[in-house]
């Protein structure tokens, strides 16, 4: 589970329903010098059903309009956004590096038992194309043709999302021009108290407007974003990885060339994992012995 974002998230919704009820006033040379106060009534001046249908209905009208396919999908990116890191390149270059070795000692053959239990479909794919005694440029021509699909389909879902972004202002401002020009269309004779009223309703949607772009959208378009790039990483690190198992590179070197994909903060982790499942292995051995 995704928790950061879920946590950003309430946090951006408790801060703004804070803002909406808590008021704090400084009062310089005033005991006290702060004065707070609640008012949870003022929650229902933000509450307007109209300006919900036009901001929120008209959002997803046009992203349902400019992306009929994709919109669909919804239920499904949000699950991928949701769901914990899914890609994992350490988890990769182990899995690669156990190839190499296989490879060495028993042939390319022998990995085709590996490729059957193989999860991730293109690591899959890449596996038998080497089994298959593929040509090797044909080999680096398919995956990474795969690759530059793959990331393309993903930005056009990010495309959407930044799409509801940039409407969902738009039809804030609709709104609020709708509610501007009723009122200012009944000012002949009416109540000049109801001015201030009516003038708040009118902005309410602009509200709506920047929330739904700010909390909503912008925030699943950054971490598709962030899912895309985690998933690109780790197949760039299947073509390298699998290319050089084809080449019979060694083993060793296999696992320093595919680091270099990764940041410090990774190749950190990575040695810290490897750390430790040396001294577990020391210790089996003692208890061995």
């Amino acid at each position: 589970m995704n928790v950061v974002y879920l946590i950003g998230i309430v946090l951006a919704t408790a801060f703004t329903v804070f803002g909406i009820v808590f008021g704090i006033n400084i009062n310089p040379g005033q005991t006290p010098m702060f004065d707070f106060t609640f008012a949870p009534n003022t929650l229902w001046n933000f509450v307007d059903v109209s300006s919900v249908l036009i901001v929120l209905g008209g959002t997803l009208a046009v992203v349902v309009a400019c992306y009929p396919k994709l919109a669909r999908s919804i239920p499904s990116h949000i699950k991928i956004m949701l769901r914990a890191k899914a890609f994992d390149p350490n988890a990769y270059v182990e899995q690669l590096v156990e190839l190499a070795q296989i490879a060495r000692k028993n042939g390319l053959l022998a990995l085709e038992e590996k490729a059957n239990e193989q999860p991730d479909p293109f690591f899959k794919q890449a596996i038998m194309l080497i089994v298959d005694a593929n040509d090797p440029d044909r080999v680096r021509s398919i995956l990474e043709n795969d690759i530059e699909q793959t990331s393309a389909r993903h930005q056009e879902v990010v495309a959407m999302y930044e799409r509801g972004s940039n409407a969902a202002p738009a039809f804030g401002m609709i709104g609020t021009l709708i509610g501007l020009i009723n009122m200012l269309k009944s000012l002949d004779g009416a109540d000049m108290d109801m001015l201030g009223p009516n003038m708040s309703v009118a902005l309410v949607t602009t509200f709506y407007g920047s929330f739904l772009a700010h909390v909503i959208f912008n925030p699943i378009a950054a971490n598709l974003t962030a899912r895309d790039e985690e998933e690109i990483l780790c197949r760039q690190i299947v073509v390298e990885g699998i290319m050089a198992i084809q080449s019979g590179e060694n083993p060793k070197f296999l696992r320093e060339r595919l680091m270099t994909f990764m940041n410090q903060r990774q190749r950190d982790m990575q040695g810290e994992a490897e750390n430790a499942q040396s001294a577990e292995k020391k210790k089996r051995r003692r208890g061995r012995k």
